[in-house]
């Protein structure tokens, strides 16, 4: 396939197609480039369909190689290794809105690889390769409902801009990813400072009003190429099978969707049974030489899709036509909820418990301090370190499964991000509370919205630890219904809407504004009116939410757990950070030793000393103060005597800071030998006198008021 080389122009952004230049064996590559931040994004198609699946073999990766960079890997190996969070974060970013554009019946392997080679710190390439694995796609002449494309929104004072700088997006209030397809919307991410609902929609509206742009001019691409744009009819139904079982099973089914009083595994129960005794066993019982009978033979899992199939129909049906959902709600309302905080004893310095329905999360909240930060070097972001930790567990008898546990899924880790993305802007700011914070959530009971049950449970943990947070945060899910132009929005969605519904649309949020959005799509595309609408009606479900768990605790503790560290923090002249750390680090492991604290400083001079006990870091801090403290001209200090020579006595007024009193400022008259009047060991009361033209200190026991040294005396004792 020829090369071309393509430039896209948009709200004063270059974007650049280098199509086919590299990776000639992949189905379709693509280098799409913005300032000097190039990515290299391939699809491939296997040339066979996998056996006995039943789902869309989708695979994402995306890759960072530190060169992009300049940098050499860290580790003993100096090589990549695992994929950094943000890593697996981008491979979600570009699956999810991906994935509802390939017809769903397809079962050959397909592969996106995007590969970022080269980074120039201002670009950040995770929408570049959104976009990219669009156009790789197309390139691979792979079914594809698209083009697809995705942009970030800023917000910058009043202005929103397109794909703003990492810088603009730290300094704006907002961080939003919209992608979208011909058909509307298809993903939204965000993280806000507590935006409203108002300026969400319209950060929304301008993407994809951009996205258009680049949709446009992927279109030109393919024609310029002599391609097309390959689509391709599903697979046949067996509409005999189809009859057979619709025939013996709707109106069992319709009967288990209307008892509303049925929990999640009751229902899956009664339709399970449904199944097994009015569709299999009466296809067992058929002759051999039937053609149902050698259908199902033919492709085991053929039932189960119809069955599934028939179902959703009838569950989408009940909410289109009657507007009551299965469990009986109305199609805006939340489930019962209960909230509980401080359920575990001891050292957990917090914990918050939400329950909504049959979902359950427990959130425990544990305070570190500044060295517990996580280190970032190891990927190729600007941002070397998070004080805000939130991870999300997700067992398997929170589903009532078995199987075996390992390393946390992308799934883990993309609904612990969605969490900590909503908490961050109440967290309160690092010069007033410089602690590390780190947020377990543990799903115990998973049915649907699980992510925002995190937002909700971290919440009360937080309050529960003693966190001045900003404000309290709530979070909810919501779902769609679209059959032709029939649209219903649900709230607060549980774990059959989502499997059988078209949209799971997250937001969380204050009662001010949006902190955090997230929504992925099964159908090809959205409308901004209806965007708009599940926006708006997610509010009154976040208030409502919100409401219930302040009624448990309305407000953080006034302290901190007394099982948290307590932390202490002074700052002093960067110069001096040698001092205190001493020879080999002797100096402050000499204070560690002494007091029991363990200390922190940053390269701009900022001490954190913390300790379990109060009295220990404080006496830690009096001992970096003192030891960094300016000695000024005429201040009057309790000395020990350090040595003596024959012209005078060395005294040290301070942790390392000594200085020399001469043998004729020892006493008043002559004094024939400086042993005559002080010897090592002694306390003695001292004034500046100065320094010398080397910067040495010199020091007096002459002109001192009895009130001064009464006073350096007790500031001694303190």
């Amino acid at each position: 396939m020829q090369e071309l080389d393509k430039s896209i122009s948009f709200d004063g952004r270059d974007i650049r197609l280098r199509v086919n230049l590299l990776a000639p064996q992949a189905s379709g590559s693509v280098l799409i480039q913005s300032g000097d931040t190039a990515v290299l994004v391939t699809a491939t198609r296997a040339q066979s369909a996998k056996e006995g699946i039943d789902f869309l073999p989708l695979i994402v990766d995306y890759e960072e190689r530190l060169y992009a960079a300049g940098r050499i890997p860290g580790g003993f190996l100096r090589r990549e290794g695992r994929p950094p969070e943000k890593a697996i974060l981008t491979s979600r970013l570009i699956d999810r809105p991906l994935r509802p554009l390939f017809p769903q019946w397809l079962r050959e392997d397909i592969q996106i690889v995007a590969s970022t080679l080269s980074m120039d710190q201002e670009v950040p390439p995770d929408v570049l390769a959104v976009t990219g694995a669009s156009v790789a796609v197309l390139l691979a002449q792979i079914p594809f409902y698209g083009p697809m494309a995705a942009v970030r929104v800023g917000l910058v004072g009043d202005d929103f801009i397109i794909n703003p700088t990492y810088k603009e997006v730290e300094d704006g209030d907002l961080d939003l990813v919209v992608a979208g397809s011909p058909d509307g919307v298809v993903m939204v991410e965000a993280g806000a400072n507590q935006l409203p609902e108002q300026d969400i929609i319209e950060a929304i509206d301008f993407g994809y009003e951009a996205v258009q742009d680049l949709i446009a001019a992927q279109k030109s691409l393919v024609e310029e190429l002599g391609l097309e744009f390959v689509t391709a009819e599903p697979p046949a139904v067996n509409e005999n099978l189809e009859k057979f079982i619709s025939d013996r099973a709707t109106e069992s089914i319709e009967k288990v969707l209307s008892q509303y009083d049925l929990d999640k595994n009751q229902r899956d129960e009664l339709l399970d049974a449904i199944k097994e005794e009015k569709i299999n066993n009466e296809i067992a019982e058929l002759p051999e030489e039937d053609s149902l009978k050698v259908a199902c033979e033919e492709d085991p899992k053929a039932v189960d899709k119809l069955f599934k199939s028939i179902t959703k129909k009838l569950m989408r049906r009940q909410i289109i036509e009657q507007g009551i959902r299965v469990d009986g709600r109305k199609l805006d309302e939340v489930r019962p909820i209960s909230c509980q905080i401080g359920i575990l004893p001891r050292r957990v310095h917090g914990t918050g418990l939400f329950r909504r329905g049959l979902t359950q999360v427990l959130s425990i909240v544990t305070l570190g301090t500044p060295g517990d930060a996580q280190d970032l070097a190891d990927d190729l972001h600007p941002e070397v370190e998070k004080r805000y930790i939130h991870h999300y567990n997700f067992p398997p008898f929170s589903v009532g499964e078995t199987k075996p546990l390992r390393s946390p899924g992308r799934r883990e880790i993309g609904h612990g991000a969605l969490a900590e993305r909503a908490i961050l802007p109440v967290l309160p700011p690092q010069n007033t509370f410089p602690y590390v914070l780190r947020v377990v959530s543990e799903v115990l009971s998973s049915n649907g919205s699980t992510s925002m049950g995190s937002v909700c449970g971290s919440t009360l943990g937080l309050m529960d630890a003693g966190i001045p947070i900003i404000k309290p945060v709530s979070g909810a899910a919501m779902g769609l219904i679209k059959e032709g132009e029939e649209v219903r929005i649900l709230t607060d969605i549980q774990g059959i809407e989502d499997f059988l519904g078209d949209m799971d649309f997250k937001v969380a949020g204050t009662d001010s504004g949006i902190t955090a959005l997230q929504m992925d799509m099964k159908i090809t595309g959205l409308s901004m009116q209806v965007v708009r609408e599940a926006i708006e009606q997610a509010r009154p479900a976040r208030l409502h939410i919100l409401e219930k768990m302040l009624s448990v605790i309305d407000k953080p503790r006034p302290t901190l757990s007394p099982y948290a560290p307590r932390l202490l923090t002074l700052r002093i002249d960067p110069e001096l950070i040698g001092m205190v750390i001493g020879p080999g680090g002797k100096t402050i492991k000499g204070i560690t030793d002494q007091t029991g604290a363990k200390i922190d400083i940053d390269d701009d001079g900022t001490v954190t000393i913390s300790a379990f006990e109060g009295e220990k870091a404080e006496f830690a801090k009096k001992l970096i103060y003192n030891m960094t403290r300016k000695l000024n001209e005429g201040d009057v200090y309790v000395g020990k005597v350090t040595r003596i020579i024959d012209i005078g006595a060395f005294v040290e007024v301070l942790p390392g800071k000594e200085g020399m009193v001469h043998i004729s400022q020892l006493a008043e008259g002559r004094v024939g030998k400086v042993e005559d009047e002080v010897a090592v060991g002694d306390e003695i009361v001292v004034k500046v006198r100065g320094f010398d033209n080397k910067g040495r200190l010199n020091l007096t026991r002459l002109g001192i008021h009895p009130d001064e040294a009464a006073a350096a005396r007790e500031a001694a004792m303190a």
